[in-house]
């Protein structure tokens, strides 16, 4: 061994006299390799950033693309679960195991709702060079079944190379009383509604905490900060006042606004001067077809969704200002984007609180009228209606779900102040939500690793499109890409696009193929499918063998009979005990009570002089149940869509050792929900609404109703005798609308 060369360990004799201590060397990134802050929108759409042609106000995003380049041709896959995946892996969402969503497994390689090991995301690759890394807000790439208090968590973000984690697992949460993880732990937000809460400015707090300790403590390695916000996807939650003003804002529509956004976005480039408007998508009416009472109300519900991303815009900019501050922007590579098209999951009329309606509860236009000064507060599940979703992908057609320009076409702003020379520029090549990693690697300058934790990974299927951050004229990618999203096919080349709507239940060989040139045609509005078949035929050819190399197959429409599949696979159990202490239970891997018989029993201790509070809690404020004591008597509140069928107790429980109880039960079409104190009926009601299709979106408590309470007293209403440990026992007669369960589960998404 030379002089200066190192030994491969220590040397061990038997005193440290004759022995030679040994410090690996700790892994360091390439020289200058930079600090990451991807910033990802949850269903925006194409012209929702104001830099990108809306009348929104994002002056942080804007001034980001004013210091740096807006992409225009960057495609994602058309929905969020499935974009993530690629995002983090650089890989077809198919072939890393989530060709759809994280919500179930369908049985298939392709379709297992869980990223394999065998693709390893960004943060594990990083991690191996140096790199600190940071998850804060939706996840959504771990099945729902495995979100509970035992995991499995090998697919939580701490699972998958992030070393902390601040935000919520599931497609969406309250805005208000969000489902909170820090690491691996359910926790309570910090603040409420009244407090003047709002989780985008707390997640906005905790990626400036993260990154203010990592300078703390390691201000020489570079981090990855992953801020996925929850704006703005259902519920659109946000200030009042913001509302209102932007209520005002579209107050002529979503025709005039269509017009409006498209010339704007030929004035600033962002589409060909010859660009189309196509028609209206299917099911939205002219606005000039509403009565004025329903134009103020679309004007509202637009207003919600508008207000929550200027919200979330003014909170983006106390990170970079913190970024400045620090003295770290311009060594921070930002990247600025959404996870797919705005959605369409609103409906044709919009709504105020979904839940109702996914519930067989109806939300007649009067009523979502009467509510029109609640859209967007704490007790409302809104969602704006298809026109407004059709004038957020101006000028493209369709929406998230689909695999037309409205669903997979996205804004994507990147800055690097102190690298990147570009200033306002725009970027028109065609680009991929899986080509990020393969990207940013090249800019970092390292190679992504061939075994992650002894798994040999699967080669990367992005390409980088590094070389065109500083060369506007850098060559468009030569591989194809193809979309697939619940049948919706496509297939992108060389500048051309075959494209199919799937009509769901209908066979796929119907399936009408379209074509375009979209570098003369971006908006998709001159099908050439007559016109070239033989084009069409290559690329719907291209289409069949990516869909067998990439885990596409086998292809499958069906929502309802997938979910219940699911459901049936994961909620066998027919008994649940959660002891005194047991936190909170998301609702995907709570107890299943939808559309059958059960019983709930609370052993319980009152104290001399009576308890009151919650027993069980499942829901919050725009649905659920709740068991609970209440002025010294049990009572049951069965809340669906804000309509509470409360039965109260006939007598006072009474001091001493308890099993309070409920009994749902149901027989020819009639359900009875029965109150038990030691096993004897204190109180029955006929429960004419019942749970057919889902229970809430927001999990189960017990002993206490965090966050947004179910029924009506202030949360958290904590029990204050002693409980012991709630049982509940489930019976075999299930009956669920599947195909009303599974359209509700994809309105969550």
């Amino acid at each position: 061994m030379t002089e200066d060369a190192k030994p491969a360990g220590p040397r061990i004799g038997a005193t440290y006299k004759d022995s030679t201590p040994y410090w690996p060397d700790a892994a360091r990134p390439p020289k200058g390799a930079p600090n990451i802050l991807v910033v990802l929108f949850d269903d925006v759409g194409f012209s929702d950033f104001g830099c990108y042609g809306s009348p929104i106000e994002t002056p942080t995003i804007d001034a980001l693309a004013a210091r740096g380049l807006r992409y225009t041709g960057f495609h994602t896959t058309a929905m969020c679960s499935t974009t993530r995946a690629a995002l983090l892996t650089g890989r077809n969402h198919h072939s890393v195991g989530v060709g759809c969503l994280a919500n179930f497994d369908s049985g298939y390689p392709g379709y297992r709702g869980k990223i394999a090991r065998e693709a390893g995301t960004i943060a594990e690759m990083l991690r191996g060079e140096g790199y600190r890394n940071y998850m804060v807000g939706k996840w959504h790439v771990t099945p729902l079944t495995e979100t509970g208090p035992t995991g499995p968590f090998d697919g939580w973000p701490l699972g998958r190379g992030f070393d902390r984690y601040y935000g919520f697992m599931d497609a969406e949460t309250d805005q208000y009383a969000p489902e909170l993880v820090a690491d691996n732990s359910p926790i309570a937000p910090p603040g409420t509604y009244a407090s003047g809460y709002h989780l985008t400015a707390d997640l906005v707090d905790q990626s400036i905490r993260f990154i203010a300790e990592h300078i703390a403590g390691a201000p020489d390695r570079p981090w990855l900060t992953w801020l996925a916000l929850g704006a703005c996807h259902a519920p659109h939650q946000a200030p009042d006042a913001l509302i209102r003003k932007y209520a005002e804002v579209f107050k002529e529509g979503w025709d005039v606004e269509r017009e409006r956004r498209l010339a704007r976005q030929k004035k600033l480039g962002i589409v060909p001067k010859n660009t189309q408007l196509p028609p209206r998508n299917e099911f939205v009416q002219p606005w000039e077809a509403h009565v004025p009472d329903e134009q103020r109300l679309f004007a509202r519900l637009q207003g919600a969704y508008a207000a929550m991303l200027d919200h979330a815009d003014q909170h983006l900019a106390r990170l970079v200002a913190f970024l400045e501050q620090a003295g770290v922007m311009d060594d921070t590579l930002v990247l600025v984007l959404s996870d797919n098209g705005a959605s369409q999951e609103g409906g044709p009329l919009g709504m105020v609180n979904a839940m109702g309606p996914f519930n067989f509860k109806p939300e007649p236009m009067a009523e979502k009228i009467a509510r029109i000064d609640d859209i967007g507060g704490p007790d409302t599940h809104s969602n704006f209606p298809f026109g407004w979703a059709m004038a957020s992908n101006t000028p493209l057609r369709r929406y998230k779900q689909n695999t037309h320009g409205g669903g997979i076409r996205d804004p994507l702003v990147i800055a690097w102040p102190g690298r990147l020379a570009a200033r306002g520029e725009l970027r028109h090549q065609f680009c991929h939500a899986g080509d990020v990693v393969p990207t940013l690697l090249e800019l970092i300058g390292i190679e992504p690793p061939d075994s992650i934790a002894g798994v040999a990974q699967q080669p990367l299927e992005g390409v980088s499109f590094a070389a065109s951050l500083a060369n506007a004229s850098a060559p468009e990618r030569a591989q194809p890409q193809y979309f697939e999203m619940f049948g919706h096919r496509g297939l992108w080349s060389d500048g051309w696009k075959a494209v199919a709507f799937h009509p769901p239940g209908t066979e796929f060989d119907e399936d009408v193929w379209e074509l375009y040139n979209l570098s003369k045609d971006f908006s998709e509005t001159n099908d050439l499918a007559e016109k070239e078949p033989e084009r069409l035929k290559a690329l719907v050819d291209q289409w069949w063998a990516a869909a067998e190399r990439y885990k596409v197959l086998p292809l499958d429409d069906r929502f309802g009979p997938r979910f219940a599949e699911n459901a049936k696979r994961t909620h066998g159990r027919r008994e649940y005990v959660f002891h005194a202490g047991v936190g909170h239970i998301p609702t995907d891997a709570a107890p299943d009570v939808r559309g059958r018989t059960y019983r709930i029993e609370a052993d319980v201790r009152v104290p001399d002089g009576g308890a009151d509070g919650v027993l069980i809690a499942h829901g919050d404020a725009t649905s659920g149940y709740s068991l609970y004591v209440k002025d010294g008597r049990l009572t049951h509140d069965l809340n669906i869509g804000g309509a509470h069928r409360i039965i109260t107790a006939d007598q006072p429980v009474p001091a001493g050792d308890h099993v309070l109880g409920f009994h749902m039960s149901q027989a020819n079409g009639q359900r009875t929900g029965t109150l038990l104190i030691d096993g004897k009926p204190c109180g029955a009601a006929p429960l004419d609404l019942g749970f057919n299709t889902l229970i809430a979106w927001s999990g189960l408590d017990i002993g206490l109703d965090r966050g947004s309470p179910v029924s009506h007293y202030a949360a958290p209403f904590k029990f204050t005798g002693t409980l012991r440990k709630v049982t509940m026992i489930m019976d075999a007669d299930q009956l669920v609308d599947a195909e009303a369960a599974g359209q509700a589960e994809m309105a969550r998404q």
